[in-house]
């Protein structure tokens, strides 16, 4: 890895902890070049790009299977309760595949937290989905397991409509308070023995619902959807939800993930406009990609949406190690 790459992995995981992207401090001479070159291209052409990428069909290849995917896995759960198969027992926090014990990182982290010692099954549940998500990449559960994250994801559309009517405006958060929200639920579990997050988790809510039928948890839940409806997008998974930071860590070391190429990049910014996080994706502005070619950042859910919407497959997937792209 190039030490601007390094530079930039660094700025990635301080903007995953809430640091506003900053614009980079040094960019490699081949980057630099591409940039000098983007800014004389014939501002024409580019702009008749643009129009012709308007025009053409969406394409949402990754998102319908990450759809099927992430409904597939929660109608699982829900059937193995249901016609009492016991394949898989037990909810998204906690449950066991055929009797491998599987653990929710973040419920893990706050059993711990509250008990004060260490369970020998918890282990064996925290490290069997460590590995799994170590290798799929640990936002990767957001946008392809949480079954709030599709809720989230339809509230979005619902929201981008008023704004578009102008019958509302979307509130930016400051980002730093997902950090605070971690901390703050770290520390009550260990205050009070108690784990508090997984009370109002929503996570946790709609799977146990899904499982064992609907009870007055869910206002809860449709709070949270009414207030991203009307006031912010996706405003818990994007500032309060400590999950998505857990997993974010992990991410850290995934080797799947996606990948930026300079080269072809219109900049015309319809990736930034569907990202799920879109901070994730500041290295795709014209002029801070610090290399010809950046993988993107652990705090990126590996949704796909970036790559179905950009023009000249400037993002796609990549295995950390391998050449060929998926």
């Amino acid at each position: 890895m190039s030490v601007y790459l390094k530079n930039r992995f660094r700025d990635q995981i301080a903007v995953m902890f809430g640091r506003e992207p900053r614009k980079p401090v040094a960019i490699s001479e081949p980057a630099q070049k591409i940039h000098v070159l983007k800014r004389a291209t014939n501002k024409e052409r580019l702009q008749a790009a643009i129009v012709a990428h308007q025009d053409r069909k969406s394409v949402h290849t990754w998102r319908n299977r990450r759809w099927t995917v992430l409904l597939v896995v929660n109608l699982f759960f829900t059937l193995s309760f249901w016609l009492d198969i016991q394949i898989l027992e037990g909810a998204l926090t906690a449950s066991r595949f055929i009797g491998f014990h599987l653990i929710d990182l973040n419920s893990a982290l706050q059993v711990m937290l509250a008990h004060k010692h260490i369970i020998v099954n918890l282990v064996i549940g925290t490290g069997t989905v460590l590995v799994l998500w170590l290798i799929l990449g640990g936002r990767s559960f957001c946008s392809w397991v949480c079954p709030y994250h599709l809720l989230a994801e339809w509230a979005e559309n619902i929201h981008l409509w008023l704004v578009k009517k102008k019958l509302v405006t979307d509130q930016a958060i400051d980002r730093r308070l997902r950090t605070l929200s971690w901390i703050v639920f770290a520390l009550l579990a260990l205050a009070t023995g108690y784990t508090v997050f997984e009370a109002i988790s929503p996570t946790g809510i709609l799977s146990r619902a899904l499982i064992y039928g609907p009870g007055l948890a869910l206002l809860w839940v449709l709070a949270l959807l009414v207030f991203e409806v009307f006031f912010s997008r996706r405003a818990w998974c994007r500032y309060a939800c400590p999950i998505g930071l857990t997993y974010g860590v992990v991410g850290i070391f995934s080797p799947v993930r996606i990948k930026y190429t300079l080269d072809n990049c219109f900049h015309e910014g319809d990736c930034r406009k569907v990202c799920l996080v879109p901070h994730v994706l500041d290295t795709v502005i014209k002029g801070r990609a610090v290399d010809t070619e950046v993988p993107i950042g652990p705090d990126c859910t590996r949704c796909g949406l970036c790559v179905d919407t950009c023009p000249t497959g400037s993002l796609k997937f990549e295995v950390k190690g391998l050449s060929k792209l998926l």
